[in-house]
């Protein structure tokens, strides 16, 4: 399999991601979600209900597949792996028996009634229900001019929700994920996230390469283990040793951000579906009294009402000049495997508006992680833009590398002239 780099253009809260679906080709976009496995896609316009969601069908990025609209569209049948997987179910006898088929025509092979309707849930409460469905679908080569076509991809057509109006494209590491389905989970694959100031810019995408040449050797690319979840085996999990805020010395972190317990519970998840980085209870306390004890600019207590956001400041910024500048401390993780990231400027504190009465109001935009079973943390896209973030699925590691994205974007010719 030859490598692919695929644009993701930059919204308000993630990654899109383009896919081309069915004949003729039918553009749908959707997340680009590093912690879940199923791609899925909101199925018919008129019948798609997205339950306790915002009007999302006033949202123009919103768009639905037709499955009667493509010749090469068809249900999945109930023995195939990818239906076995959508139903979470170890016996392969399951999901055809659900379907209908007796087991004698089991036995013998001859079952081929379509997979069950599905449900899948996620981990802030979502759930998605719908049938699996088998399309074509078209992918970009390593040259943004070749389109590849992949048959009989298996991917969630989706006919109703809760809190999920737009469908996923999953990138975990099992077999119903779009890098498993396209052979590259042997490989690996990177992104580098456009910073937050190109959300909604038509003209420059953030380039996701996956391949070999995604995990090739170069530059300043630290690597820390990825972490097995004896749980979440398809996901991807780093062990975090300490953050730095500023010149303090590292604050240590609690051991379950570093390892599981015995029940599978634990880790730094990284994932590229939710948006801000989450960090466990009591430590994300201690964590803003140190920051706060950095900083001497005065609060913003009603923007941290009205946000939600826990540590608000005014900056002043002369003239309204560039809010960019500031004396906010810069932080710094510390992986697993002495790793660094210093989260470039813009990672964590954040202009919430434009420059007023010469101050700007900047909030630091992490957030507390919710009690409960799963991961103990989760490094969220907004920390990692102008990052290259690098799945080596070969060697099981994960890279990072402060970067210029709008720069390696323009090196991949993903800078669109207007």
């Amino acid at each position: 399999m030859q490598d692919m780099v695929e644009p993701l253009r930059e919204v308000r809260d993630g990654y899109f991601i383009s896919l081309n679906i069915g004949t003729p080709s039918q553009v749908i976009q959707v997340y680009l979600d590093t912690g879940s496995d199923l791609t899925w896609v909101p199925c018919g316009n008129l019948t798609f209900d997205c339950m306790d969601c915002d009007d999302y069908r006033n949202n123009k990025l919103y768009t639905a597949f037709s499955p009667s609209y493509s010749s090469s569209a068809l249900r999945d049948t109930c023995s195939s792996r990818f239906c076995i997987n959508v139903h979470n179910s170890d016996n392969p006898y399951d999901t055809c028996i659900m379907a209908g088929c007796s087991l004698s025509t089991i036995l013998k092979g001859k079952c081929t009634w379509p997979c069950p309707s599905f449900a899948y849930t996620y981990g802030a409460g979502g759930i998605v229900a719908g049938t699996l469905t088998r399309d074509t679908i078209r992918v970009h080569g390593a040259n943004p001019n070749v389109i590849r076509e992949i048959p009989n991809f298996a991917f969630g057509c989706v006919g109703s929700t809760y809190h999920e109006p737009i469908g996923l494209a999953g990138f975990g590491g099992g077999s119903l994920s779009l890098p498993s389905q396209l052979g590259f989970l042997q490989k690996g694959f990177s992104h580098c996230f456009l910073a937050f100031k190109y959300a909604n810019n038509p003209n420059i995408s953030s380039p996701l390469v996956i391949g070999d040449a995604a995990i090739a050797p170069r530059g300043d690319l630290q690597f820390t283990p990825m972490l097995k979840c004896p749980i979440y085996p398809n996901y991807y999990y780093t062990g975090l040793e300490g953050i730095t805020v500023g010149n303090a010395g590292v604050t240590t972190v609690p051991t379950n951000l570093r390892e599981f317990d015995s029940q599978g519970n634990g880790g730094l998840l990284i994932d590229s579906g939710t948006t801000y980085t989450h960090l466990p209870e009591p430590f994300y306390s201690q964590l803003l009294s140190i920051i706060e004890s950095t900083i001497s600019y005065p609060r913003a207590k009603e923007v941290e009402a009205r946000s939600g956001f826990d540590l608000c400041y005014k900056v002043p910024c002369p003239n309204n000049t560039n809010p960019m500048n500031d004396d906010l401390p810069p932080i710094t993780f510390h992986f697993l495997n002495n790793v660094s990231l210093v989260l470039p400027h813009g990672n964590s504190f954040y202009a919430m508006g434009a420059p007023i009465n010469s101050s700007v109001v900047k909030c630091l935009l992490f957030q507390s992680m919710d009690d409960g079973d799963g991961p103990a943390g989760v490094f969220g896209s907004f920390q990692q833009q102008n990052v290259e973030v690098v799945y080596d699925l070969e060697k099981g590691r994960v890279g990072f590398q402060p970067m210029d994205c709008a720069l390696s974007a323009s090196s991949k010719g993903l800078l669109h002239k207007g």
